[in-house]
């Protein structure tokens, strides 16, 4: 879990728009994709290992992983969340 003052001032990198911390069966569902080898990131390339977590931006189009307790907050690492988005 990331810290709810952290979170409060973490932005987009790209759009500056705030993000929402998510968990459970959505990074479940993310993972078993990751597990295929079918997911890829916004910058085209396969996800290499499950994530813990995710900031979901407010538009809901582009969730960014967090690994290891770190938020990965590059454009091109983000993944595409319209499929997941249910």
């Amino acid at each position: 879990m990331i810290n709810k003052d952290i979170l409060k001032i973490l932005r987009c990198p790209e759009t500056k728009q705030q993000l929402d911390y998510i968990e459970g069966p959505i990074i479940d569902a993310i993972n078993a994709e990751i597990k295929k080898g079918i997911l890829k990131n916004r910058g085209d390339h396969p996800l290499p290992c499950p994530i813990e977590a995710g900031l979901l931006r407010e538009d809901r189009k582009f969730l960014f992983p967090i690994k290891d307790g770190i938020p990965i907050m590059l454009v091109d690492e983000a993944i595409p969340f319209n499929e997941f988005d249910r």
